[in-house]
């Protein structure tokens, strides 16, 4: 490689790592104990021990509650609130409703209450924004501005990737009279830390260009989502144009509504309804989304959308390809998708990349302090994970 191109690498591989190095700093820090998500809150919050469908309760013929009758419950709990979501557990009984003041509520004013459909019980009810968890993980998506800061965030990921790149573009120039993996420690402590940070660099660049771009793709949810309401379920709910909204009093069965749901999607299990009004459905059906039942099917969500107030089946498709392509960025950039041991590796190399962050600062700080030309691979590197 030619010294100009060289030195156009390392600008580009200075300036934007400079921008988004702190930014990544912290998405690394707050993205470590979100991959154990679920573990801490089992810790901190303890597990509902659910009965078993048909023991010994006055359930229906398959052992749970009508969805009617669980509804009626949690609305009874939350006097004065609509029904914004009902999700389930497939694999035991547990099952949550989401309500709040008005159907298109911000998050901020909604309730989520834990039940259990076997025996009609309210285990928990919570806020959604409560807790140290929802903290960091809002911290993590927006840093607390809402769409602008994702956006922002999303901005510093394709910042990142540009440096990630430009880094690894550089390692071969600069590193081309060693071994690969050679580690200097006769040499003074800026070589050797230097060594660690191109090492390290390069091991984890294919993972933290996954989980970099997979967390810039998570910035654009709201976008996407907006994107969806207005082409895909548009088109799906067209016949109801220019409808006035449904008001709750006058919603259907969701017993009705799921049998409907089911006769048109077989063989899938059902994951969440969303009520009229909100922002996954219209404002006149119930959309209930099915997941598949394979590790990476359950992640791409099927609407069917029934007439809230007559149980009428109204239309069934598949999301489009920017939307399966946000429904698949979160299992990857968080590695939920292959239990704890992939948890524990993601960890692993969220560790690490923090150290090339943090050597990568302290090349640069150096450097800054002792005139004289350095290597430009001394230059801060951001493989970083990118979240969302």
């Amino acid at each position: 490689m030619q010294n100009r191109s060289i030195r156009a690498w390392a600008w580009v591989h200075k300036w934007t790592s400079l921008v988004c190095t702190l930014f990544l700093l912290m998405l690394c820090l707050t993205g470590l104990p979100l991959i154990f998500h679920d573990e801490i809150d089992l810790l901190t919050e303890g597990a509902p021990q659910f009965r078993l469908p048909g023991v010994g309760s006055s359930s229906d013929a398959a052992g749970l509650r009508p969805l009617d009758d669980m509804l009626a419950r949690a609305l009874a709990e939350r006097p004065g609130e609509v029904p914004v979501f009902m999700a389930f557990d497939n694999d035991q009984p547990s099952m949550t409703v989401t309500t709040a003041p008005r159907p298109d509520s911000p998050a901020s004013d909604m309730t989520i209450l834990q039940l259990d459909r076997s025996t009609g019980e309210i285990f928990a009810a919570e806020s959604d924004g409560e807790g140290v968890m929802h903290f960091i993980l809002q911290l993590h998506t927006d840093m607390f501005l809402g769409l602008p800061g994702m956006l922002f965030l999303g901005a510093m990921g394709l910042l990142f990737a540009a440096a990630v790149v430009s880094g690894v573009v550089l390692y071969v120039p600069f590193t081309r009279k060693l071994p690969f993996g050679t580690l200097r420690y006769s040499r003074s402590t800026r070589a050797k830390w230097l060594d660690y940070h191109n090492l390290l660099g390069v091991v984890t660049v294919a993972w933290v260009l996954v989980v970099g771009l997979t967390g810039t793709i998570h910035t654009l949810a709201d976008p996407i989502n907006q994107a969806w309401q207005r082409s895909e379920l548009g088109e799906m709910t067209r016949a109801y144009a220019g409808r006035e909204a449904l008001p709750p009093a006058r919603y259907g069965s969701l017993d009705v509504a799921m049998a409907r749901a089911r006769e048109a999607l077989p063989g899938n299990n059902p994951q969440f309804i969303a009520f009229p009004g909100g922002k996954f459905s219209s404002k006149h059906h119930y959309a209930v989304f099915f997941q598949g039942d394979t590790p990476l099917t359950e992640r791409l969500l099927t609407p069917a959308l029934i007439d809230a107030e007559t149980g009428a089946f109204t239309d069934a498709r598949p999301m489009p390809w920017y939307y399966k392509a946000l429904s698949l960025s979160r299992p990857l950039h968080f590695g939920d998708y292959g239990g704890l041991p992939l948890k524990l590796l993601w960890a692993v190399l969220d560790v690490l990349t923090i150290v090339v962050l943090v050597t990568g600062l302290y090349l640069w700080l150096g450097k800054r302090r002792a005139p004289g030309p350095a290597p430009a691979s001394s230059m801060p590197s951001p493989s970083a994970r990118r979240a969302g």
